[in-house]
């Protein structure tokens, strides 16, 4: 067997101890697919004298994570510290300066600064790998790149962030509010203690700039991202999605046409029949549709010590036996992205409104005016004077029309709260 592949770890978090885990319980089997043992050189991490769970005996160790791109010893740097800047950043930039490969999981540091990182890494032949950054254990990064390398990809999608699955998983199985559900997901250590890069749709968008790189060949480019997280699907709307055969899911979707390349994270109504609406709980769920394939769909555990360890391993293995494969996948397309404004889609929308005559013949005079058509509406029980829901869904029309007729409802005197829009999604 050849000579050990020697790596130093920066990061002994969660991740990072679950890949020595890994590598010290499953070393037999690595070492078998990779043609050689993969070993743990040295390591660094904020403080040394923490139980991680795992043994630090005979591994050099490094205050400055930066200090691992020197290290004579170490053959392949892993960056595990997360953030996308400040020493994360710093290191990934030393060890491609070095000529040594680097694998990560920090989607956020990919997302902002990818385009330059993968620059420099093929301008210095260094490989840079990724898979941990995307949905945890599931091999998305792979399957784009190369398991659907024959193909021309016109969509990826998917479910990539397992907290805010769970939230709406939870409320949907029983009948409860966000805050609620939000707060138990803290206790239980599903959500951080400030879940807003969760919640807000920032940690999927990080995840999705990627796919999108990758599946239209692309520079990531984070900024082209439209971001809406999930704080105001509240359990009526749920419950109405379920009525009308829908499950709300955040979404993360990017698509190619004539136009351009769209990006966007948003809550969903997706029909109850689609394999992605029974994605449930913390699990991930990506989908790709390809012109020679079709639709395919993978599904798991999108984080944990577990399934990411996985995934940063796998990329190990491929670095052992010296396969290389280009950053984005080759030659870069500069296809212009399509603004948000120009979607076209289907649309729930729910409204608060005082219960007098006259009130939906407004709004549906407004949606008229917009050449927005109506496909169904649900109005449910009478309480003259007092606030009822109005539901109503709509055919295929473009978000700036949507959005400008949104205004004019929200500002009838009968409308009481600010109305509630959720995307429809036949995927």
């Amino acid at each position: 067997m050849s000579k050990p592949l020697s790596i130093g770890v920066a990061g002994l978090g969660t991740v990072g101890a679950g890949v020595l885990k890994l590598l010290a319980q499953n070393g037999d089997i690595v070492a078998a697919r990779a043609g050689r043992p993969v070993t743990v050189g040295a390591v660094s991490a904020r403080t040394r004298g923490r139980d991680r769970g795992v043994t630090l005996d005979g591994l050099r160790w490094h205050d400055d994570p930066v200090a691992l791109a020197a290290d004579p010893g170490v053959d392949v740097v892993v960056e595990l510290i997360g953030g996308s800047g400040g020493p994360a950043r710093a290191l990934v930039e030393a060890a491609i300066a070095a000529g040594k490969p680097v694998v990560t999981a920090n989607k956020a540091l990919l997302a902002v600064h990818g385009a330059a990182i993968a620059e420099m890494a093929e301008g210095r032949g260094v490989p840079l790998a990724f898979e941990a950054a995307v949905a945890g254990g599931i091999p998305a990064i792979k399957g784009l790149r190369e398991g659907l390398a024959a193909n021309r990809l016109m969509r990826v999608a998917g479910i990539l962030n397992g907290t805010c699955n769970y939230i709406l998983t939870t409320m949907r199985e029983q009948g409860r509010e966000f805050g609620d559900v939000l707060a138990e997901a803290q206790a239980l250590g599903y959500a951080e203690a400030d879940p807003s890069f969760d919640i807000d749709g920032v940690d999927a968008a990080h995840k999705l700039a990627i796919l999108a790189a990758l599946a239209f060949g692309r520079p990531v480019d984070f900024d082209a991202v439209h971001v809406e997280g999930i704080r105001e699907i509240t359990a009526m709307d749920i419950a109405f999605a379920g009525e009308l055969g829908y499950r709300i899911k955040l979404l993360g979707i990017a698509g190619r046409d004539e136009a351009g390349i769209s990006a966007r994270v948003h809550p969903c109504m997706v029909p109850v029949a689609a394999p992605i609406a029974r994605v449930d709980g913390v699990f991930n769920a990506v989908v790709a549709e390809g012109d020679f394939v079709g639709r395919v769909m993978l599904e798991g555990r999108g984080a944990g010590a577990g399934p990411t360890a996985s995934a940063v391993v796998a990329d190990l293995i491929d670095i052992a036996r010296g396969r290389h494969t280009p950053v984005w996948g080759g030659a870069l397309d500069v296809a212009p992205a399509v603004p948000m404004e120009r979607h076209r889609g289907a649309y729930y929308l729910r409204l608060m409104v005082l219960d007098r005559p006259g009130v939906i013949a407004d709004v549906t005079g407004i949606l008229r005016d917009g050449a927005i058509s109506l496909e169904s509406m649900l109005q449910r029980g009478r309480a003259p004077g007092e606030a009822v829901p109005v539901v109503l869904t709509t055919h295929d029309c473009e978000e700036a029309a949507m959005r400008a007729a949104l205004d004019r409802i929200a500002a009838l005197d009968a409308v009481l709260e600010k109305p509630a829009l959720i995307r429809i999604e036949a995927l």
